[in-house]
Parts: structure tokens; sequence; C-alpha cells
């Protein structure tokens, strides 16, 4: 990997301001690993090149003359096929879409431009960011730079590899289900679900009205930091958006534990994951202990019914948001997200309804918990990276589909929107990358990222790279 492409945005943005480095040619180291190693992965589904120059030069000019907009300017990075950018076609990974141009940026992405980063391309997804592997696109998979043989995690899988693969610094994902956490943790990588409402969904196509989020990925928790600072703040295009201060999330990065609470949930987080995936999430545990930090057995109530009213959630909202579309166009879907969107039309009012009942009853559940700690943290998920097009799999003698058990960790937090950070903390006997989840209170980000800092700061999983 070149040395440009390993560097990080803080990194970057030092080297910018000495003027030891030039957007220019970090640019172009990214734009020359992008076509060294995309057909491998297949990551970029759309490589934005002569629009990437022009923007690093355009950085490059305003940074010399004393016109630095902040640590994201200058810095390459890449936009899940998900976020609509104003003159560049978009997608969602679906033949529905083949040859959508939006006419303007989503807010995030309008956002991230006026902070002066540089779009390099769209990454690819799960259809419609529908399935955790982003094995259904029309682009074809994204495979696991780790083992091209396996998935990337969905439905970000793009963002993960390319982020993974050192192909840019850092990526935009949405998460709905997990499909932040999923890629980050089978990539390896650092990724963020901020608190429901944080940051703006308008202009990014969706899955799920009441469960979609916007966030980053990126290498490490100082970088999602940076990433994300210029992410929230209201949008008249999004009523979700509370109208509250946004915090200096890199400020908060102390890297200091000493007395943080950390609650930890064995049941259903620990106890149903292979066990190298639970001893490397519990080893991490224990760096985090030696720091200062004071671990709590805590057990969430009602947290064995969050995928059963996740289920309901997806299938009801998604098939209203496509209702159109299946009826006329239908044929256009990939044949797994079709079955989805017709089965929808099955799901009852009352079960929709049961559904969002639950997930008032576990958001009270959570804050019971969260109000005798300061965090919690389990494994981000129960498993590694499996075999792309794989059914099934056998955690502790029990078989299940992949599907399922990829979900089982992350869904819960999506149904209570709390924010949560995955960051690495080890590998399976295959090479295969293991993470921890840390989720914190509502609207508090700042947190969450100052643990994942500090545990990145006793340890090199993040800094670890896929095999060139």
């Amino acid at each position: 990997m070149s040395e440009l492409t390993e560097l990080s945005i803080a990194q970057l943005s030092v080297a910018y301001r000495e003027k030891s480095l030039s957007p220019v040619d970090v640019t172009e180291a990214c734009l020359e690993r992008i076509s060294a190693k995309n057909d491998k992965i297949n990551a970029f589904v759309l490589v934005c090149a002569d629009e990437a120059r022009a923007e690093a030069k355009a950085a490059e000019a305003e940074i010399t003359a004393g016109n630095w907009r902040g640590p994201l300017h200058g810095v390459p990075i890449g936009h899940k096929d998900l976020y609509q950018t104003a003159g560049i076609r978009t997608t969602s990974a679906s033949r529905v879409l083949e040859n959508h141009v939006p006419d303007e940026d989503a807010t995030s992405v309008a956002r991230l431009k006026e902070a002066g980063v540089v779009m390099l391309g769209k990454l690819n997804t799960h259809e419609f960011a529908y399935g955790p592997t982003n094995d259904s696109s029309m682009f074809g998979p994204c495979r696991n730079p780790w083992d091209t043989e396996r998935f990337s995690g969905g439905s970000s899988g793009g963002s993960g590899a390319a982020v993974a693969l050192g192909m840019c610094v850092g990526a935009t994902g949405s998460d709905t289900g997990g499909s932040i956490r999923i890629p980050a943790a089978c990539c390896g990588i650092t990724g963020l679900k901020p608190t429901y409402g944080r940051s703006s969904r308008a202009g990014i196509y969706p899955l799920c009205w009441t469960m979609d989020h916007a966030g980053p990925m990126t290498r490490s928790a100082e970088d999602a930091a940076l990433m994300f600072q210029p992410m929230p703040g209201v949008d008249g295009r999004d009523a979700t958006v509370p109208d509250r201060p946004t915090p200096d999330y890199a400020a908060a990065l102390t890297g200091s534990v000493k007395g943080v609470r950390i609650g930890v949930p064995k049941h259903y987080f620990f106890d149903r994951a292979m066990p190298e995936v639970a001893n490397a999430a519990e080893a991490a545990l224990s760096v985090l202990e030696g720091m200062g930090a004071e671990l709590h057995e805590v057990d969430i109530a009602h947290i064995d019914h969050a995928a059963a009213a996740a289920m309901v959630i997806y299938l009801s909202e998604g098939t209203a948001y496509h209702e159109d579309h299946i009826a006329t166009i239908g044929e256009l879907y990939t044949d797994q997200v079709r079955l989805f969107l017709e089965l929808g039309n099955y799901v009852l009012a009352k079960d929709y309804l049961h559904a969002q009942r639950y997930r008032t009853l576990l958001g009270h559940a959570m804050a019971d918990v969260l109000a005798e700690v300061d965090v919690m943290a389990m494994p981000t998920l129960p498993l590694t990276a499996q075999l792309i097009g794989q059914e099934a799999i056998e955690i502790r003698g029990q078989s299940e589909s992949v599907f399922g058990a990829i979900l089982r960790n992350t869904e819960p937090f999506d149904l209570t929107g709390l924010p949560v950070l995955s960051v690495p903390c080890g590998f399976d006997a295959d090479s295969m990358p293991i993470s921890l989840q840390i989720a914190g209170r509502p609207f508090d980000e700042a947190k969450v990222l100052n643990v994942g800092h500090a545990f990145q700061q006793s340890s090199d999983w993040h800094s670890r790279r896929p095999p060139d």
C-alpha cells in the first residue's frame, strides 16, 4: 500500500497545512490504488477521477492561499451509492435507478463538500441497502479485502472494503439494521452509527424511515470524529433532526477512560457468539479495564425479541417506500430484494404497531441500564465474515441463517436509536477481523468515540491492513 494512502485524516490535515503534502498527490495515490485494486473487491462502482483531480487542485489552492476549511479539507473520500450526488449517477445498486442522475446532493454530501473533501466516486451497496452482506447488487458482490471469497458485510460493503484497502481515507455509510457496523467489523475498520436524527438522512435513499441512520466509516475513532463533525445540524429536509448544538468531537478524545463505567451484557450478545469472537471482545474489555474503566455485567430486559421486531419494521416500511416500483417494474429488482418487498405486503398493521410498541419497551430497558453505566460494550457481530452465498452457519452447536446471525447484535441499537461505534479488536483463526461495539446514551457520540479512541491508543488492531 502506498505510504500516502496509509495516512489518517488527522495526519493529512497537519501535512496539508505544513505544505509537506499536497491534496493533489494524495488524491492521485488513491486513484492509483483504486485502479490497481478495485477489480479485486468491487468496492467502487463509479470513479470520478477528473472531478476528484479538479477538487484536489482547488483544495490545494485554497489551503496555499490561507483559506483552510478544517481537518477534512483536501481529504479523499467515497460516498455510498445510496447518497444522492448532484450531476453524478446514483443507483442504490439497483437497475430500478440504473441511469438516475440527481439534481442535488444529499445533505451529508453537501456538508462534507463544504468542509472541503475530495470525492473519489460512488461505492457499492446491497441493493437499496436491503441486506447485510452486499452480495445482492446490480454491480455484483463486494468482496472482503481480507479474503475475496468472503462477503464484505453490508449494506455499506463498498465503503468498508474501500477504506480497509486504502482506496479512500474515509467513506459515508448508512445503518438501518447494522449497515455501517457490519461492514466495518467484517473489513476491520471503524464505523460510527450516530443517534437517530443526529445527522440528516435527506437525499439518502430510505430503507426504513424510522430506523435509517447516516454516519462515517474510517480507519480509526479519531478519524470518525473528524469526518462526522460537519454532518449533524438542523436540516429543513429532514424533520427528525433536532435543534441542538454539535460538540467538538475531536476535542472530546481525551484518551482517558478512568472511572468510565462499561456495562457488559453477556446474555444475547456474548453467549450466542462464536467463542473466538466472544473471547476477543472480552480481551478488549480487559484492555479498557486496565486503563481504569470499570466493568459491570448488565442485563437488557426484553432483548430477545429485537430481531423479530426489526424484521416486521423493515418489511412494512421498505414495501411502503417501494410499492409503486415493485408493482410496475418489479422485474428490475434482484430476486433477494424483490422477495422482501413482496413479503412486506403480508405484514398486518397490528404487527407493525406491536413492533413499534416493543421498540419503546426496549428503549426504556436500555435507558435503565445506561442510568447505571456510561456505555455498554459487546461484540459487534456474533460471527466473522463468511463465504459469499453462504446461507447457514453453526454457532455453539446451533444452526441458523447467516442473514439472521449477522444482524443479531447490531439491530437492537437501530431499534432504540442509540449511538454506537464499532472498532476492530482481533482476528479469528482464518485471519478475519473481529470487532467490539460501544453503545452510549442518546446524542453522546463524544463518549463512545472517546472510549473507542482510548482502546485504539492501547491496541493496534485498527492499524492492521489486508494482504496486498
